[in-house]
């Protein structure tokens, strides 16, 4: 029997015991009910029937240039030396895609959002392209990728915009989108040159900018502002639910995302989802941040370049499939074997040359 005086109640320690473990029975039931209800609130749609058809291959894994391994070798070097201060990532992600560029590099602002504009020689100021970059929201610049703006200026003739959005840590997700729609707005007003109004304006991103950029597009049409004349997205990502199977089918064989993401992937989806709604700032199933979730008729033509070995390549085919379900003009160009955003890695990959003289050709007939 408990034992009681004029202060307390003293209970046997196996009681106490019996009543910490009913205490902490609950408090797991509650947790693990909150992670069930998180799962099913994030939830995305089921995609699955947008997984065929699949692609054709641009050529066969066979002819995958030498060059490409050395690509994956420098790629393993990157991610030994990966550090968990984003500032030092930052600057390893500008020293490992650095080249020489033959541009005129212009900084401006638009609509208080920082870039700068990439001027190949011959590059017409009114047919204006918008480049948004990748990095997962947390790494990437202007300056990092300026030799992907600077080939899609000299192919295709454009003069690009290349905005530093800002990102995470310091800010969420959803700010990422808010300067987007910033400079998409500005570009259509603004160009090289100051203020005049642009003949033509096009939109293109990799991997998270791809996702930028499908999502801005979507975002300009609900809202009814002007429509771009055509979207071009390296291996975007337009699922953030990160439903599509390629997500772990492909993680061994994509040596740029397989590393960090694999890992991630592990974690429980409702735990995934609690994290990616802080980070993110909204749902991850919203519609904007997982743009394949949307409504996807009556947006631009639109390009997409893949390879069919990296893990987002079924967030692309789901997309482009979806787009023609809808009615609408997408193609979809798939490459084996290559690396994430093989495009990064021109001079020295001829599979990076092609990809942009194909994406030259794309923005040359789209050209009114």
């Amino acid at each position: 029997m408990p034992v009681q005086n004029d202060l307390c109640i003293v209970l046997p320690l196996s009681e106490k015991t019996e009543n910490y473990t009913v205490l902490l029975l609950k408090l797991f039931i509650v947790i693990l009910a909150f992670l069930v209800y998180l799962s099913w609130r994030y939830r995305p749609k089921d995609h699955g029937q947008y997984d065929q058809p699949v692609a054709p291959l641009i050529k066969a894994p066979s002819q995958v240039s030498p060059q490409h391994a050395d690509v994956v070798s420098r790629l393993a070097q990157f991610h030994s030396e990966a550090s968990l201060n984003v500032k030092v990532m930052r600057k390893k992600l500008e020293d490992l895609l650095e080249r020489d560029i033959h541009a005129n590099i212009s900084p401006v602002e638009t609509n208080g959002v920082s870039a700068e504009w990439v001027m190949a020689p011959g590059a017409d100021p009114q047919k204006r392209l918008l480049y948004v970059h990748g990095g997962a929201f947390i790494i990437g610049s202007a300056k990092s990728h300026r030799y992907i703006t600077s080939e899609l200026s000299r192919t295709a003739g454009v003069a690009v915009l290349s905005i530093n959005y800002r990102m995470q840590p310091e800010f969420k997700t959803v700010h990422c989108h808010e300067d987007t729609r910033l400079a998409y707005e500005w570009i259509f007003e603004n160009g090289p040159d100051g203020s005049s109004k642009a003949d033509q304006v096009f939109v293109a991103g990799d991997s998270a900018g791809g996702n930028l950029s499908l999502s801005v597009v979507a975002w300009a049409r609900d809202n009814h502002l002007p429509k771009a004349s055509g979207v071009i997205c390296l291996a975007p990502l337009t699922d953030a639910t990160l439903s599509s199977p390629t997500w772990k089918s492909n993680t061994k064989s994509d040596p740029v995302l397989g590393p960090a993401l694999g890992k991630i992937l592990k974690i429980p989806r409702g735990i995934l989802s609690l994290a990616s709604r802080y980070t993110t700032g909204a749902p991850v199933n919203d519609v904007y941040i997982s743009p394949l979730l949307g409504d996807l008729s009556n947006l631009p033509p639109t390009l997409i370049q893949v390879s069919c070995d990296e893990m987002l390549f079924g967030d692309s085919q789901r997309y482009a499939n979806k787009v023609v379900a809808s009615g609408g003009d997408v193609t979809l160009q798939v490459w084996p074997t290559m690396v994430h955003v093989f495009q990064m890695f021109g001079p020295e990959l001829p599979e990076a040359s092609e990809a942009f003289d194909r994406i030259a050709i794309f923005i040359k007939t789209k050209v009114a």
